[in-house]
């Protein structure tokens, strides 16, 4: 993100040029997600992981090479595909170790999704100035590459987690988890869409946090700055928590309790009137989203296996997807404060939703 500016300026690309450019990463992402539940399947979330996040990482390094708007789609066509299959094959070994350690630890690893975020944007935001965007992106694809290979070697020399059916039946392709019955895909649906409802307000939040700051609380820019940054940084505490909270308190009264949290903060933000109210409006919304998303990829692996990880996170990513557009519409409609409220409402929904969960698997 920290080098947008200059890959723009590189492929001498328009706005709306650079628009279509980045709606590559999220066509490819898209795309892929739909395939990689049956790849999963049939090599195992592992290797799919290794070959994915080694896609991902090469991939990384390619923008700063490209000299037309078309060639810079091209490339982040595979940095989205390699995004979108890395999500799902990453998703799909966690909950594998969901099961053998029998704790609810999937929002750890969010955690760590989150943690790299701000680290990616601090060492970006550091890097940039100093070093050229070709050397810049290139580490970080080195950084990709190395990390790769020491964690997928030990990820394949240990043992396999849970044994897939298709490896010790014949008949694998009758299982459940190569063909969810009609419930579990029911249910699978049901977690897909909280999941695009966290997402959705997510994605409105890295959007237009720090818009809302400044044009509707007159923040300066410094301060406005650290909207979105008290929203990322309380989502990575309140994942980082996530699992002793699940343990405690249940999963489905995590959810609930995390969109009523995040339908609070993000009225509070929208709605207050003073800086220090918006800011801890986003902490809440931070916190009580933090473990929604996680929570709800984790129960979908758990009914329906990869295929139930890629169609949540496939739904999942449309609500990133839709979210800022929906924001901006709502806000040339209405008001940019109106237009944050259908998070609020996005949130609570997520959460009653978790109840209607529990609800049909206890049916």
């Amino acid at each position: 993100m920290v080098r947008i500016p200059d890959v723009r300026a590189q492929v001498s690309a328009s706005h709306s040029a650079l628009g279509l450019a980045l709606l590559c990463i999220s066509a490819g992402a898209v795309a892929t997600m739909a395939l990689v539940g049956r790849l999963c399947l049939r090599y195992g979330s592992r290797r799919v992981t290794i070959a994915s996040v080694a896609v991902f990482s090469l991939a990384a390094a390619l923008p700063a090479h490209t000299h037309s708007v078309l060639a810079l789609g091209a490339v982040l066509l595979l940095f989205g595909a390699g995004y979108g299959a890395a999500n799902v094959a990453m998703n799909s070994a966690a909950v594998d170790l969901v099961a053998e350690l029998r704790r609810p630890v999937m929002p750890s690893f969010h955690a760590g999704y989150s943690l790299g975020g701000l680290l990616g944007a601090a060492v970006g935001g550091l890097l940039a100035g100093r070093i050229s965007t070709s050397w810049a992106l290139a580490a970080a694809a080195a950084a990709g590459l190395a990390v790769t290979a020491a964690a997928g070697t030990a990820l394949l020399r240990a043992p396999a987690a849970l044994p897939r059916p298709a490896a010790t039946a014949p008949a694998a392709a009758q299982t459940p988890a190569a063909r969810p019955s009609r419930h579990a895909r029911l249910l699978v649906v049901l977690l897909g869409l909280t999941a695009l409802c966290t997402a959705y307000g997510e994605g409105a939040l890295a959007d237009w946090a720090t818009l809302h700051l400044t044009d509707d609380v007159h923040a300066s820019g410094a301060t406005a700055a650290a909207g979105y940054a008290s929203f990322a940084f309380a989502m990575t505490a309140g994942r980082l928590s996530g699992t002793w909270l699940s343990e405690r308190l249940g999963q489905t009264r995590v959810m609930l309790l995390g969109g009523l949290t995040a339908c609070a903060g993000m009225a509070t933000a929208a709605l207050a009137p003073s800086v220090p109210l918006v800011l801890a409006g986003f902490v809440l919304v931070g916190l009580g989203l933090a473990n929604v998303f996680p929570l709800a990829i984790a129960q979908a692996g758990a009914a329906a296996g990869p295929q139930g990880v890629a169609t949540a996170s496939t739904l999942g990513y449309a609500g990133m997807l839709v979210g800022p557009p929906v924001i901006g519409f709502l806000a040339d409609a209405l008001s940019l404060p109106a237009a944050l409220l259908t998070v609020a409402a996005s949130s609570a929904l997520a959460g009653l939703l978790a109840l209607t969960v529990r609800r049909h698997r206890a049916a």
